[in-house]
């Protein structure tokens, strides 16, 4: 399979090349939808607050990819991106907040423990790619839950994901096929194929072993590009800790389905009730 290069592609070399096969851009590529999940917050945000979000806090930020977007929405849009690992950070300082100029001044980030950043009160928090799930004991995840709420403006929102279903406590991987993703400066990313290894299972506490691998053109593969040990938990029990924590109340969204094209349509609605597909992704809310 041949992806179509632009003349710009055609001419990479060095730095370029390694750019196109740099485990952060296949992340991207693979996982992140920044603008749907800023969409998505602000219609939540909106619906509850009748207004705009201006203060932004992303927790677990990696590369700030979510951040760097938020900024370029509006010249009022601060970020604040929290991240203990250092070279991640740097990364996304060079690739997406540097390009951004001015605008980029107003993504602040802060090398910490989520627990213990000191960071200004905010409209909207979220720590997504279940990143949160790194707290494994219910008494750390309720701490962590307790920082974010403190650290909330007065009706100041914060947003995670979650995932479940019938499948998603086997052991297994899934391959899915990436034909669009991008470098940080619009090149085409050469067609990969993405990787999601659910290595281990505990069905005693929950914790789960999970891999990210991406196979590349002309067959080099990256084994183990990154590597999640987590407690994987449920959407009553995150609800359960976040009122604990001090929200006020919870919502949880998830996906329709489209019969017609035989997948999820896209769209997270609020819901009450929900079946249980053999996988599914969802936000989950906590209101002050």
């Amino acid at each position: 399979m041949t992806a179509t290069k632009t003349k710009k592609q055609k001419k990479a070399k060095g730095g370029d090349k390694a750019l196109l096969r740099n485990k952060h851009v296949l992340y991207e590529a693979s996982v992140q939808s920044p603008d749907a999940d800023l969409s998505f917050f602000r219609r939540v945000f909106k619906r509850h607050r009748k207004a705009d979000f201006r203060r932004f806090r992303e927790d677990f930020c990696g590369t700030s990819l979510l951040s760097a977007t938020f900024v370029k929405r509006h010249a009022d849009n601060v970020a604040y991106g929290i991240d203990l690992d250092g070279p991640t950070l740097a990364w996304g300082r060079e690739h997406h907040i540097g390009p951004l100029g001015d605008a980029g001044e107003r993504v602040v980030h802060i090398q910490d423990n989520v627990m213990t950043a000191d960071v200004p009160p905010v409209d909207v928090a979220c720590a997504l790619n279940f990143s949160y799930w790194i707290f494994k004991e219910r008494a750390t995840l309720l701490a962590y839950f307790r920082a974010v709420r403190a650290g909330l403006d007065e009706g100041g929102v914060f947003f995670v994901d979650a995932f479940g279903g019938q499948d998603a406590m086997d052991d297994g991987k899934e391959e899915r096929r990436i034909t669009d993703g991008k470098t940080p400066d619009g090149n085409k990313v050469p067609n990969f194929t993405y990787i999601w290894d659910q290595a281990k299972f505990n069905v005693c506490n929950h914790d789960i072993l999970c891999h990210i691998h991406f196979k590349l053109k002309g067959g080099k593969k990256i084994k183990k590009a990154f590597t999640y040990d987590w407690r994987f938990w449920t959407l009553p029990e995150i609800r359960d800790l976040m009122i604990e924590a001090g929200f006020a109340s919870t919502e949880v969204y998830m996906e329709g389905w489209d019969d017609d094209a035989d997948e999820s349509d896209g769209i997270f609605r609020l819901r009450k009730t929900m079946e249980n597909d053999s996988s599914w992704v969802a936000y989950v809310v906590g209101l002050t």
